[in-house]
């Protein structure tokens, strides 16, 4: 049986800003769901209300996981609910090795208590997987990593920890080709019908290698449009001018009444944004 993820009518701001307006999205395990769109139009602050960062103020509306809301709960409880963010910029921890804080999250976020051996196993494979240096275990988390090893880090993190969903915020930015093949074969292995994810992108190269189920363009705090692999490759080569011409759209940031349009044949009751 899915999971359910859904976002309904959500509006949000900061002081004397309002950055989400009326943003639905439903997501279910075994689905990806690519999020495009310019730059300030609200995609990290999503993620960032989804996983319950205090920032923001939502004014309106509901994040709902498998019927319950979410919102009452701290960053900690909807971690232990099965949501996981992987940041944009990760933190540098000194003083805490890798290994430890990944073994005590998975005691923080299970309750129960992971087995030496069965945690090393596990850590060793994660490792192997990602292609990260041996020595990562008794390294102090993230300190003196490069970019690429800061974001490849968090997708051991979410493979450790096995969420139900995870929120991947631009986690293409600074890779090289081989690390972003890397990161993007790691994440499409997870889909199942016990892992979903928002993926939170700029870039069509990522989605070679993670497969969306949907694509959505996010303008003016909500989304507009959803499609599938045609918007990537039309965003790709015009931009994004053609939706704000199509949908009427001529000030970004007051535009409050854009309806949103389905594209394609991959619409249905799952990922329709109602």
């Amino acid at each position: 049986m899915s999971n359910i993820l859904e976002i309904k009518e959500l509006y949000a701001s900061v002081p004397e800003k309002d950055i989400l307006k009326g943003l639905n999205l439903t997501v279910k395990t075994g689905e990806v769901h690519a999020i495009m769109g310019p730059n300030g139009t609200g995609k990290s602050t999503l993620a960032s209300i989804i996983m319950g960062k205090n920032n923001y103020k939502v004014t309106s509306g509901d994040i709902l996981l498998d019927g319950e809301s979410i919102l009452p709960l701290a960053v900690d409880e909807r971690a232990r609910k099965g949501i996981f963010l992987a940041y944009q910029y990760p933190a540098e921890v000194s003083g805490v090795t890798n290994s430890d804080f990944v073994r005590s999250a998975m005691k923080a976020t299970t309750g129960k208590d992971v087995s030496l051996f069965q945690f090393i196993r596990q850590y060793d494979k994660a490792c192997a997987d990602l292609k990260m240096p041996e020595d990562l275990p008794h390294r102090y988390l993230n300190e003196g990593f490069s970019g690429g090893e800061k974001k490849r880090n968090e997708i051991l993190q979410m493979k450790m920890l096995k969420p139900k969903f995870a929120i991947l915020d631009e986690i293409d930015s600074g890779l090289d080709v081989d690390a972003l093949r890397i990161v993007g074969e790691n994440v499409q292995n997870m889909v199942s019908e016990n892992f979903g994810c928002i993926l939170i992108t700029h870039y069509e190269r990522l989605l070679d290698y993670v497969k969306p189920d949907f694509v959505h363009i996010m303008i003016g705090g909500k989304i507009v449009m959803t499609g599938g692999h045609e918007l990537i490759e039309k965003i790709d080569q015009q931009g994004y001018d053609w939706v704000k011409e199509e949908l009427g759209i001529s000030d970004i940031e007051e535009e409050t009444k854009v309806n949103h349009v389905l594209l394609g044949s991959c619409a249905h009751a799952g990922g329709k944004n109602e």
